[in-house]
């Protein structure tokens, strides 16, 4: 359904575009993006579409402040942002452009109203983000407006800015522009970046963290699983245990009165070696026809192989929850129980430990793994450290970290480090020893039930397995890595990596004006 412009409820501030597609069915979007020339249909009967952008744009991301103080990340001033977005609106109102709705988040007192404006030529990000809004009711009037908006035109050029690319992220208006980037990322984190703040401002904190309810006996625990992109957050999500059920996969906020809240209808899941033997329940909601790919190996025949990275390792597929066997919706979710802090390492960091209060707020601060595809070329394979493994919080990091240890205190839940990598060294290296996925399952099943024997770490203070009920005792060296490099005669070498850690951890720690000092201190134990 085509609309002209000038309709009141059809525009935000000034985005008049010269014919507007307002709010089309998910078949309609499939519809429009069979006619893009960089869709292909899979053998999955679903679209396929290889975009020129692979990553998210970190560099070409700016938060509109003229106070940079407030902020970790980079910023533009408003009268250059104003310029930008006038070139973008002078843009639009030569062209056709889809409208979507829908909310973040689906709980009654905290959902957020949520708009993208998006190029008819790149429908298929219009397909995807309608997949992860949450459908708007059908009891939204004429006065019905978006708390946040994006507006997107990949065919903008900014020149001046990383690529001529630009994000510009107004959290005053709550408006995200993006300029010369097809990567359906910038249009999902682009409102949820946005409400990372909101959820700040109300008192809780947003977490870039999937969440999943565990049935134990007669009870059940819920699980948040916060870890970068890669790292085998979705994969610990998803992954059963006791028949478990994954509720969101990348953002939930924590708020002040306990309530977990959802961010997402959908999940964006990393494609990139998905088997359906290791992960059987993403694997077959990517394979079917409702779902959306974007940059995955493809034949011409239609099959797709996710294991191919001649093109990229960032593959990517939108997929519904409705489509994940066993989910849970997200307003049945109790007050959370755990939370998992995912460090993809390659050293001495065990497959999982247990952290007392002031540890936890400081490994989180720490954000410690390594980098992936997902955050671009600069960051893949590269040791990280992102405070709360956020790379979207758009306001001073120190203010995570403190607000992490303040709902710590009056929420408390356990924490615990899991090290979804290796043990002992890189994969080159023949005496390293891989986290594999049966072993953090029964590591989080073991949590779940409380049935792993722990003792005190005499490097760093925190809680070591030394028995995980569904890991083999000569597995032990994915628990301790301490009894590993002994046993191998590299004591040496893990005394050094000991000393080098803690001297790195410290420096890092103090460079956060405002943070807690309870946290800086929890790492020197």
């Amino acid at each position: 359904m085509k609309k002209r412009r000038g309709m009141a409820t059809l525009n935000d501030f000034s985005i008049e575009p010269r014919v507007t597609i307002f709010r089309p069915t998910a078949d309609e979007l499939c519809a429009m993006t069979a006619e893009m020339p960089n869709a292909t249909k899979t053998g999955f009967d679903n679209f396929n579409v290889q975009t020129k952008v692979d990553s998210r744009s970190k560099k070409s991301t700016y938060v509109i402040d003229d106070d940079p103080s407030l902020h970790s990340d980079q910023c533009v001033g408003r009268q250059e942002a104003e310029r930008l977005a006038n070139m973008q609106d002078e843009f639009i109102r030569g062209s056709e452009m889809i409208c979507v709705d829908g909310y973040i988040g689906n709980h009654p007192q905290y959902r957020t109203s949520a708009r993208l404006w998006i190029e008819k030529a790149h429908a298929n990000i219009a397909g995807m983000q309608n997949l992860l809004y949450y459908p708007l009711d059908g009891n939204e009037g004429e006065d019905w407006k978006p708390t946040l908006t994006v507006v997107y035109t990949p065919s903008v050029k900014a020149e001046g800015y990383p690529d001529d690319r630009v994000i510009t992220v107004d959290l005053e208006a709550g408006v995200t522009r993006v300029m010369n980037s097809d990567y359906f990322g910038e249009s999902k984190k682009g409102g949820l970046r946005m409400w990372n703040a909101m959820v700040y401002n109300q008192g809780g904190l947003p977490l870039h963290a999937g969440c999943k309810v565990i049935p134990v006996g007669d009870e059940s625990k819920c699980a948040l699983i916060v870890g970068l992109s890669g790292t085998g957050k979705t994969t610990t999500t998803f992954t059963r245990q006791n028949g478990s059920g994954p509720v969101q996969d990348d953002f939930v906020a924590w708020m002040p009165d306990g309530v977990i809240q959802s961010t997402e209808n959908g999940c964006f899941a990393k494609t990139f070696a998905l088997s359906a033997e290791d992960e059987p329940t993403i694997h077959a909601a990517v394979c079917r026809q409702e779902s959306y790919l974007e940059n995955v190996a493809q034949r011409d025949e239609g099959n797709v192989d996710f294991f191919d990275e001649s093109y990229t390792q960032n593959g990517r597929a939108v997929i519904r929850m409705q489509d994940v066997d066993g989910a849970i919706d997200a307003r049945e979710v109790p007050k959370a129980d755990f939370l998992l802090i995912l460090n993809c390492n390659e050293n001495i960091i065990p497959g999982v430990c247990k952290l007392d209060e002031k540890q936890a707020a400081a490994y989180f601060m720490l954000g410690e793994t390594q980098g992936t595809s997902a955050g671009g070329k600069d960051e893949a394979g590269k040791f990280l450290r992102v405070p709360g493994t956020n790379p979207f919080f758009p306001l001073l990091h120190s203010q995570q970290g403190n607000r992490f240890l303040e709902l710590l205190k009056k929420q408390p839940l356990e924490v615990y480090l899991m090290n979804t990598g290796r043990v002992g060294g890189p994969v080159s290296d023949d005496r390293s020893m891989k986290v594999r996925i049966p072993h953090s399952s029964a590591i989080v099943k073991g949590i779940a039930e409380n049935t792993i024997t722990w003792e005190v770490d005499p490097d760093f203070g925190y809680q070591v397995a030394s028995a995980v009920p569904g890991i083999d005792s000569k597995d032990l060296g994915v628990l301790q890595p301490r009894v590993l490099y002994h046993d191998q005669d590299r004591a040496e070498e893990y005394a050094s990596h000991v000393s080098r850690i803690r001297e790195e951890r410290d420096t890092y720690m103090n460079s956060f004006p405002g943070l807690d000092q309870e946290i800086i201190s929890a790492l020197s134990g």
